[in-house]
């Protein structure tokens, strides 16, 4: 096989396995919108070593709630220091919730980084999923419709295995991605 078909067939592999989200979701606003939220999300904590998102799942039914999150903005970690807001640094599950608010309606691009697995959910619609263990990288860009300025339900599994830790969200309008502020979230 030549090197051209052998690097063509490699960029095709690397786009079949890749996370993507091609199609515009609409998401639905809380109904009611809430009031008197917190700054910050929601987040129970508990701690095994897993490989996926299935395993994740099946040990969070004996998380314990721990401090909320600032938002989605942790960098990735050095070695050994904590993941989040948990108490340790690897072997780290998190049930994430809370709502998010967009300040005005129109189209978004979302985009969600996380080392190790993420399935994220944003007014009733799957906007990220990366499973399994891999370093601090992309789901990939989701394309949502926001039909009202307002609150969001967002709800996220998480998990950690070894080594560093990161979470993060980016948003924006016509390719201008930054950070979410911590600001654009709360709980209950």
């Amino acid at each position: 096989m030549s090197l051209m078909l052998k690097c063509t067939t490699l960029l095709v592999g690397l786009a079949l396995a890749a996370p993507s989200f091609a199609q515009t979701l609409t998401l639905a606003p809380a109904s009611p919108q809430p009031s008197g939220l917190k700054q910050g999300l929601a987040v129970d904590y508990a701690y095994y070593g897993v490989r996926s998102l299935k395993e994740a799942k099946g040990k969070l039914d004996r998380a314990k709630a721990g401090p909320p999150l600032q938002g989605l903005s942790y960098l990735d970690s050095d070695p050994g220091d904590k993941t989040m807001t948990s108490t340790s640094a690897e072997k780290v599950l998190a049930a994430i919730s809370g709502y998010i608010k967009f300040d005005a309606p129109g189209t978004y691009d979302l985009e969600f980084i996380s080392n190790d697995g993420l399935e994220a959910s944003i007014g009733g619609q799957q906007v990220a999923l990366f499973d399994g263990v891999h370093g601090c990288e992309s789901a990939g860009v989701t394309t949502v419709q926001v039909p009202q300025a307002g609150w969001y339900e967002i709800e996220a599994t998480y998990f950690q295995r070894k080594g560093t830790a990161c979470l993060l969200m980016d948003w924006g309008q016509a390719g201008n991605m930054e950070p979410v502020p911590d600001s654009a979230f709360g709980y209950k």
